[in-house]
């Protein structure tokens, strides 16, 4: 089944030549319907990953664009944000079957220092009654946990940087069916929350954790949300382009751990963030 894009997005030739079966309209079509708030500065890759990694599902899935209201994007055109991107105030007067917001590289601000944090806590709460299930991405699941738990973000003593082994604490959740323990999956963040933290709230399950990565997903019990700390939708480079930014700006910043095998990235989770972006559609978002 063909996942279904706004007409004339950018990325759709990308998706066409990788051979994902696609649909371009501007209408809604009988789909699941996926909205995706996208806060990260290089729009164009976010959404090429995101979009890989929805359409790996015999569901027909059609994803809509989302940017916050009156906020400028340094990295892209206002004109592709015109042109793919909804505005919530549009967004909100419908119900979605899934919601998903994406991380943000403002992670050393606190929440209230963020522009757009008071329209983000709207979006936040508006999906508890309009979206069936919320997916949470890094800085975004540490937001989530914030506004509706008032959980707080710790900062790191060094960048988690890498890609780190995993294991499953909550088998019975639908997210992690398909997935080994000692799973791979990518992090970049210089902020985390703490695991008794997430322990003390009754609505919250831990579903899979990290020895050396910490908290990785959290659900609460209804499973109208997903709190997730890493980037299981990151493709083959991103850590390797986001590494080289870093060294090219002067930081002094370490190789990504458990990631190049002879001096080229080697991909250890891209199975994984399949699997788990299915498992979403297909347990939480079905129809």
């Amino acid at each position: 089944m063909p996942i279904i894009t706004k007409a004339g997005l950018p990325v759709n030739s990308i998706l066409k030549k990788e051979g994902v079966k696609l649909q371009e309209t501007n209408e809604k079509k009988e789909a699941i319907q996926i909205a995706i708030l996208n806060l990260m500065p290089l729009k164009e890759d976010t959404e090429l990953q995101l979009l890989r990694k929805l359409s790996n599902t015999e569901k027909n899935v059609q994803v809509t664009f989302v940017k916050v209201n009156n906020h400028k994007s340094k990295n892209v055109s206002e004109e592709h944000l015109e042109n793919f991107y909804e505005k919530f105030s549009t967004v909100k007067t419908r119900k979605w079957d899934g919601f998903i917001i994406t991380g943000a590289p403002i992670e050393l601000l606190e929440f209230e220092e963020v522009k757009y944090w008071e329209q983000l806590e709207e979006i936040m709460e508006w999906t508890k009654s309009n979206v069936k299930s919320t997916l949470h991405i890094c800085w975004g699941g540490q937001a989530g946990l914030y506004h509706h738990y008032k959980i707080e973000k710790r900062l790191l003593p060094d960048k988690k940087f890498g890609v780190f082994k995993h294991f499953i604490e909550d088998e019975k959740s639908p997210l992690v069916y398909g997935l080994n323990q000692n799973f791979m999956a990518p992090h970049s963040r210089h902020t985390t929350v703490d695991l008794e933290d997430i322990k003390k709230e009754d609505n919250l399950t831990i579903t899979a954790l990290s020895k050396e990565a910490g908290v990785f997903l959290v659900e609460n019990k209804e499973k109208t949300q997903i709190f997730d700390m890493g980037h299981l939708e990151y493709d083959l480079y991103t850590l390797d382009r986001e590494y080289k930014r870093d060294i090219e700006k002067g930081l002094d910043i370490e190789e990504p751990e458990n990631y190049y095998e002879n001096s080229e990235p080697k991909d250890t989770w891209r199975k994984n963030g399949d699997t788990f972006y299915s498992n979403w559609i297909n347990y939480y978002l079905e129809k």
